[in-house]
């Protein structure tokens, strides 16, 4: 293994010459997800029919009340590798990736797997990967086909405006490599990430950026901003926009 050791004054130098294109992208990325945003939707007419852990769901019952609902196709079902003890590898490090589901529902926005596994194959899949947070449905007719995932894996996005639902954003291939993380879903949903700082079109909902950030084991729906997080935060960004004017001048 090849190395380059220096001082380090030097190292510093080189991560801050670095940091200059990481911000770029960072702002490319925050970009691209304005343009999400502002993309047409497309008008879900078709209803479609899964199996639940609690029986028979419509599409508009895996929102379970929200109004965004982000829905990743993975691969498990007599065929696919590794059943029926385990489902796709990629699929299964996919699932892997899922960070806690109370950060995504406090933003108005619902996360579920299909497969076309039956459930009580997906439930035992579940207990023994530790995946129990994710909903997880049985796929029954022809939506996976419908919307691009018959064959290959894929995540879809849709919003619901009272009964009536949109296709609303689509990503798979490599695109699903970075997804699991919060941020990273709420950046692909049509409302994203709902914080004031964001390019969003007039009149989408958006909050003081970091004063909804809770515990997961403490969102409680309406509830104020915590004061003393408030107060945190607040402390906190105040720091690094006096760190930032430091480094400009």
């Amino acid at each position: 293994m090849q190395t380059h050791v220096v001082s380090a004054q030097q190292w510093e130098a080189a991560r801050q010459q670095l940091l200059v294109k990481e911000k770029e992208m960072t702002h490319a990325r925050d970009a691209l997800a304005a343009e999400r945003r502002r993309m047409p939707w497309l008008a879900v007419e078709k209803q479609y029919a899964f199996d639940g852990p609690k029986g028979k769901a419509s599409l508009v019952d895996l929102f379970e009340g929200r109004h965004q609902l982000i829905v990743y196709r993975a691969f498990f079902e007599p065929g696919v590798f590794g059943w029926p003890e385990h489902a796709c590898r990629g699929c299964s490090m996919v699932a892997d990736q899922v960070a806690h589901l109370a950060h995504l529902n406090a933003r108005d926005t619902t996360l579920a797997f299909v497969s076309r596994a039956p459930q009580a194959d997906i439930a035992r899949l579940k207990a023994r990967m530790g995946w129990e947070m994710i909903p997880w449905y049985t796929v029954t007719d022809s939506f996976d086909a419908d919307f691009g995932v018959g064959e290959w894996h894929g995540t879809n996005v849709f919003f619901r405006d009272g009964s009536k639902l949109y296709r609303t954003y689509f990503i798979n291939n490599r695109g699903d490599e970075q997804m699991g993380g919060t941020w990273n879903y709420l950046d692909i949903t049509p409302l994203g990430r709902q914080e004031v700082w964001e390019d969003s079109p007039e009149g989408y909902p958006q909050t003081p950026t970091y004063k909804w950030w809770n515990w997961h084991d403490s969102y409680v729906e309406g509830a104020a901003p915590d004061k003393r997080w408030v107060e945190v935060s607040d402390a906190g960004e105040a720091a690094f926009r006096k760190e930032q004017a430091g480094a400009k001048s």
